[in-house]
């Protein structure tokens, strides 16, 4: 537990709040009177609202969205609904960058609605909400249709033949034991939308901007480090308040429920509703999921020849210093090594976090662990440059720096798929090869990796895919002879002309198929059917 405890220190707590004191400890005394000024500032009283007012209208939508969709996947069998899983899960894995330029494609100027019928959606919330849905669909498809597959349904079956409606029957008995999932989810989705950035950032134009944008703009382009500062002590806040309720949300969705397997609940739809149903999800998939998907791949083949694509191999001394095409190369070696040390730190934590006598400290640190998915990516970044540059942690000119961001943000995910299978690990095993004589190491060797290999794969996946798309650290820290692949999105969409639009589109292509490829994969090696991801 050392390792990982020391690795949250240094490259989490650390920078975050080497960046708070910055703004907020001038001339040899702290100004806490700042905070008053910068939250009594009616811009910012705007930015707070509309950061609240927004991710509750975004979990409300995507409840509403999503659910038929988790009762679908929970209680039908169809033909393709594994592949269908697999669709509805790429968005969440999809960079933010990527999922804003694609309802720029579908909404913006000169987008699919622009020319069909001369809507444009792109500076409006509209736009903010629906990409948020799109993005955040599969966390209630996968949370509450986990939950809702295991529920035995005779319960159900067993009020309709005391005489209950099937309204009252759902109402009384499936919705009260689904109300923990939905309750997880909702904060979740609540939780990535509250802290929005990339899609606010590209969409919402100068009118719109969350918390995060607005930590971004006192950043970098006003330096106003003091209001920044408060800004993410506020954001902090948040995310340790929501985490919390997270937290009890999921105790009780464990502890409350006996369960069946999800195997047995799945049946093709019968009579014309189901059919109706299934038919309205599909639809719901298609236009929402897969149609801005498509448009983005369209645009980026508007030029004939596959000139944007050619585009990206030429210097243009720049915005680059390299070939926009190079940050494929340089996007991939930087994952990687970001899944390295997720898979080291977050194993490390998820074994610790997996024992029996680990103490309520140990207990404690599980919920510090998510920290880093909902405190600000950009003070994160900023910090990396502000903490990290005196001996022996002067790391502002190492390549090392942009793995390290990212594998912050991948280490949640790993703990999150490795801890329940390492949690059901019967300890016996352990306990037997320990009196045979064998180490700690040889333990593990032999009894916990052969059981947690399949997830351990499935845990690189995931920390190799938000690796590839993290985008509010990286844009800070990524040098212009080395940009991730985010990064050349979002500085080829901030530059006017059509070919630098055609090029981002491109850019955001290739990293959609990189990053469905990485779906694709862990979707046949994911071991839990019934789990969250």
């Amino acid at each position: 537990m050392a390792l990982p405890v020391a690795f949250f220190a240094v490259f989490f707590a650390y920078p975050v709040a080497a960046i708070v004191a910055r703004g907020l400890h001038a001339d040899g005394s702290w100004r806490f009177g700042r905070i008053a000024d910068v939250l009594g500032e009616s811009g910012i009283r705007h930015v707070l609202w509309f950061t609240t007012w927004q991710a509750l209208a975004s979990t409300a939508l995507t409840l509403a969205i999503a659910l038929p969709g988790a009762y679908v996947f929970a209680r039908f069998d169809f033909p393709g609904r594994s592949v269908l899983r697999a669709v509805v899960t790429v968005p969440f894995v999809l960079p933010t960058v990527v999922v804003g330029t694609a309802f720029l494609a579908l909404l913006g100027r000169g987008g699919l609605l622009d020319d069909l019928w001369g809507v444009r959606l792109d500076t409006t919330v509209w736009a903010i909400l629906l990409a948020h849905v799109f993005f955040n669909y599969a966390v209630v498809v996968r949370t509450v249709g986990g939950l809702w597959g295991q529920l035995d349904p005779r319960q159900e079956e067993a009020a309709r033949m005391l005489g209950a409606s099937r309204l009252t029957a759902w109402r009384t008995v499936t919705l009260p034991a689904l109300g923990p999932a939905v309750a997880a989810a909702a904060l979740m989705v609540f939780l990535f939308t509250f802290t929005s950035f990339g899609i606010v950032q590209i969409l919402g134009g100068p009118t719109f901007a969350t918390l995060e944008v607005e930590i971004y703009r006192q950043t970098s382009e006003i330096f106003d480090l003091p209001a920044a500062a408060v800004l993410t002590l506020v954001q902090f806040a948040a995310v340790g308040a929501i985490l919390a309720v997270h937290a009890w949300t999921v105790r009780r969705r464990e502890t409350a429920l006996r369960l069946v397997d999800a195997s047995l609940t799945a049946r093709r739809p019968r009579g014309a509703g189901q059919w109706a149903l299934l038919a309205g999800v599909l639809t719901t998939v298609a236009l929402l999921l897969v149609l801005p998907l498509a448009v983005l791949v369209q645009r980026s083949l508007d030029a004939p020849g596959f000139a944007y694509y050619k585009a990206l191999t030429r210097e243009d001394g720049g915005t680059f210093l390299v070939p926009p095409l190079d940050a494929v190369g340089i996007s991939l070696r930087y994952a990687l090594a970001a899944t390295l040390v997720a898979l080291v730190i977050g194993g490390l934590a998820a074994a610790a976090l997996a024992r029996r006598d680990a103490g309520r400290l140990v207990r404690g640190f599980d919920a510090l662990l998510m920290l880093p998915l909902g405190v600000s990516a950009v003070t994160v970044g900023f910090g990396f440059l502000i903490a990290l540059d005196e001996p022996p942690l002067d790391l502002r000119s190492s390549w090392l720096l942009v793995p390290l961001a990212q594998a912050l943000v991948g280490v949640p995910f790993v703990v999150r798929t490795m801890l329940p299978v390492l949690r059901a690990v019967d300890d016996r095993l352990r306990q037997a090869a320990a009196v045979l004589g064998a180490g700690p190491w040889r333990v593990w060797r032999e009894v916990d990796l052969p059981l947690v290999r399949r997830a351990l794969l499935v845990a690189a996946g995931f920390a190799f895919a938000v690796s590839l798309g993290e985008f509010g650290a990286t844009v800070f820290i990524a040098r212009p002879d080395n940009p991730t692949l985010p990064v050349a999105v979002a500085r080829l969409l901030g530059r006017a002309g059509e070919l630098n639009y055609g090029q981002a589109m491109a850019l955001s292509t290739i990293l959609m198929v990189v990053c469905a490829l990485a779906l694709l994969v862990l979707e046949r090696l994911r071991i839990d059917r019934s789990g969250e991801f």
